[in-house]
């Protein structure tokens, strides 16, 4: 549930997409963009973005995991754990609303 992989824009645009392929319990696998790596109450979590085989999301739903990295080898792959308390989750989520207020803000000021 973590193989982490660079993907570059097929139009050959610098930007690249941090994509994560998370294998599911039920045996499939699907491809997620990662949106950003929050810290709440001193703790780190990922935000995905589920994306179709297209490489589209139509629906808008993000997942949120506990994500740590091995400061000890640089090689070794993130982990990511469930997040299974509903009170860490909510806090988790409102952290995220409050990143999505802020990219938007920041958007606007740009204009």
């Amino acid at each position: 549930m973590k193989n982490f992989d660079k993907n570059v824009q097929p139009d050959g645009a610098e930007d690249e997409e941090m994509t994560v392929e998370l294998d599911l319990d039920d045996g499939s696998h699907v491809v997620c963009a990662v949106i950003t790596i929050l810290e709440c109450q001193k703790k780190d979590y990922i935000v995905l973005l589920p994306l179709d085989e297209n490489g589209e999301n139509n629906d808008g739903e993000v997942w949120f995991y506990r994500y740590s990295e091995d400061k000890d080898d640089v090689n070794a792959e993130p982990v990511l754990d469930y997040i299974e308390d509903d009170d860490e989750y909510e806090l988790v989520a409102d952290a995220f609303d409050e990143y999505l207020d802020n990219a938007e803000f920041d958007e606007f000021m740009d204009e």
